[in-house]
């Protein structure tokens, strides 16, 4: 009987380690879709993007207010702390532009 019950307080142990694992795993994954705009985008924001965290995304903030806004995403390499490497990471997450880039097709408006 003892021994019964030492198994399923380990089984349950490890089943509740487990769920608890997992839901922490998935609650702290950057999302691999957010596309973040530099020019317009919070601390909080900018934590998302995979390898930048506070200090960093403070560093980015401090420099769109000192140097004016972006005008390329290969201008986060001038901020300290992001590399060539860390850049091409997150290069897919990141745009400047106002406006959702539309693959190529630009809409005009009807001519008269």
């Amino acid at each position: 009987m003892f021994r019964l019950l030492c198994s399923i307080v380990v089984f349950t142990t490890l089943l509740g380690g487990q769920a608890f694992a997992q839901s922490k795993a998935a609650s702290t994954e950057p999302r691999p879709n957010a596309v973040v705009n530099l020019n317009t985008a919070s601390i909080a924001e900018l934590e998302v993007l995979p390898g930048i965290g506070a200090k960093t995304a403070a560093r980015i903030i401090d420099y769109r207010e000192k140097k004016g806004p972006f005008k390329k995403i290969e201008e986060l390499m001038n901020v300290q702390g992001i590399g060539e490497k860390s850049f091409l990471k997150l290069k897919p997450q990141l745009t400047v532009s106002s406006k959702p880039e539309q693959g190529g097709n630009s809409a005009q408006s009807p001519q008269r």
